[in-house]
């Protein structure tokens, strides 16, 4: 790990693909794009689940690739993929939470 962002190898990266695939966007980003609001909730919702699918909206400014970066970084995640408009994001637990992790090697 760098500066608290997870590094995958594309092994990990495709298990979490696979795993990313039948989530349902928990989170999604409007014309105001990345906001205080937007990455307050992303990190909720990372906190809890670890792995997360977003989806970008038409209204949403900017690249999508260059989005998903963006918020991979501010939210010290992982960007495990982005796919059409949806974006699935990978923060692993710290290890002193006692709450069940996924099960790959970091």
């Amino acid at each position: 790990m760098s500066a608290g962002v997870p590094v995958l190898d594309n092994r990990q990266r495709a298990i979490l693909r696979g795993l990313g695939h039948h989530l349902h966007a928990v989170v999604q980003i409007g014309k105001e794009g990345i906001s205080e609001g937007l990455l307050a909730a992303v990190a909720e919702v990372l906190g809890q689940h670890e792995l997360i699918k977003l989806k970008l909206l038409e209204s949403a400014p900017g690249d999508r690739h260059e989005l998903a970066e963006e918020l991979a970084k501010e939210c010290h995640a992982a960007l495990v993929q982005v796919i059409g408009r949806n974006v699935i994001l990978f923060r692993p637990r710290p290890l002193t939470d006692p709450r069940p992790s996924l099960e790959m090697e970091l």
